[in-house]
């Protein structure tokens, strides 16, 4: 079958293999030549492609939870979302998610996801207390950061290259609300837009929309949204009603104009320099999960997400450079989300440091490429990296100079024989 990742690009012929249970499993993991395991399918580009897939979306299981310690002990198929079904109801809620609640647990752990708090509580593995991994050879370890380290260090944020997550002990924090109080500031330029993170820093949750497309004076500008939970003890919790996207859009719907047009009324819509508003912790942290299949919106030849982070010292001139290149290319993005991280961790290939991030989806289109190579060269440059559970076409190169521990990453595939059968079209393309 034709399979890809949330951008539908690029794509391969694959064969997928489901399972329930570990005995089935173990018969593909004895039978199959090459493959990795793939979730609900939302990484945006080939790190979940392979000849052969095994997807865990059926190994999805609630196993245990300590109200006292608040851990969840799950099977990795579990999604997010369904945590959120189960938990919020009764006041629990996840330390550490990032902008989709639809992804599996084990899909959080393999890519180490991040989201609006990172610069205070870290990275997913942050709320990890333990994992246990099947090996190529059936051999089933526990992780944590008190046994078997290193293969827990490799497998947070390793893409699914160490083995097959079996199932994993999470922290869930107590909450106070199903409902976020929320501040929006609108900025003018990149710089009030760096002065306002640094001002709001102290809240828990910050992110902002930029527009990437502004030039000039207005270059930057941004609108920023913190917030934290309400304190009104309201619980109850109902996923929404989605809108679907039923079909691809004609590529020549999204073009320069209509991203510009769309930048400038989404910008326009926060008619104060300061907001606020509570609302839900869906419309707070998944706005995009409410539409189904908006990857749709840019067409049949796919879009690219491009997520790069660069060091706080340096990532308001990269930032600059980077934003005057696309606003000059005019392939600009209306989905276009910047960060401010906290301290990087000791996992060998997490994406977050210290610093600002950007994510930006271009869709397919002449002249893309070229663009992001140029991109490429000024993250590398001002001693950044790029987010590999979004990438889909980052060279070797590029990758090599942004992740410093990939040598010990790949000693830990060697240790454990883990290159001859796991592989994905992400970890052939970069030599991983």
């Amino acid at each position: 079958m034709i399979v890809s990742g949330w951008g539908n690009y690029p794509k391969s012929e694959s064969s997928v293999f489901s399972f329930r249970d570990e005995a089935q499993l173990k018969e593909f993991n004895s039978s199959l030549d090459n493959f990795i395991t793939r979730g609900n399918g939302r990484s945006y580009g080939d790190s979940a492609l392979s000849q052969d897939i095994i997807s865990s979306t059926r190994f999805n299981y609630f196993i245990n939870f300590d109200e006292i310690r608040g851990l969840l002990r799950v099977q990795s198929g579990v999604l997010l979302s369904e945590i959120i079904e189960a938990f919020l109801p009764r006041g629990w809620f996840l330390k550490v998610t990032p902008g989709t609640k639809l992804i599996t647990v084990g899909g959080a752990i393999a890519s180490d996801v991040h989201g609006k708090n990172h610069h205070i509580a870290g990275c997913f593995s942050e709320c990890v207390e333990s994992f246990t991994l099947l090996l190529p050879d059936n051999t089933i370890l526990k992780c944590s950061r008190s046994e078997n380290i290193e293969l827990f260090r490799a497998t947070c944020g390793g893409m699914g290259l160490t083995g097959v997550i079996l199932e994993a002990e999470i922290y869930l924090k107590k909450v106070t609300s199903n409902r976020i109080q929320q501040t929006t500031i609108k900025t003018q330029n990149l710089e009030d837009t760096f002065e306002a993170f640094e001002e709001y820093k102290e809240h828990p949750y910050s992110v902002a929309w930029i527009d990437c497309l502004a030039k000039s004076d207005a270059l930057g500008r941004c609108l920023l949204t913190v917030g934290d939970f309400a304190e009104d003890h309201c619980y109850d919790y109902k996923d929404k009603n989605k809108i679907e996207v039923p079909f691809n859009f004609p590529s020549f719907s999204l073009n320069k104009l209509s991203v510009q047009a769309f930048n400038f009324l989404y910008y326009q819509k926060v008619r104060s320099n300061i907001s606020q508003q509570r609302v839900s912790v869906d419309s707070f942290f998944y706005p995009l999960d409410a539409v189904g299949h908006w990857n749709k919106i840019y067409g049949k030849q796919g879009f690219v997400q491009y997520q790069f982070i660069l060091p706080k010292a340096s990532s308001f001139e990269g930032l600059k450079i980077i934003l005057e290149e696309i606003a000059k290319s005019g392939m600009g993005s209306f989905l276009a989300v910047l960060k401010l991280y906290g301290a990087e961790n000791d996992n060998f290939l997490s994406f977050p440091m210290e610093g600002y991030s950007l994510a930006l989806d271009f869709k397919i289109q002449t002249g893309l490429f070229e663009l992001l190579e140029k991109l490429d060269k000024i993250v590398v440059e001002f001693g950044g990296r790029i987010y590999l559970a979004k990438d889909a076409r980052m060279s070797k190169e590029v990758f090599e100079k942004g992740y410093p521990m990939l040598s010990q990453f790949k000693a830990i595939r060697e240790k454990y024989n883990l290159t001859d059968k796991l592989k994905s079209m992400q970890s052939e393309r970069l030599g991983i």
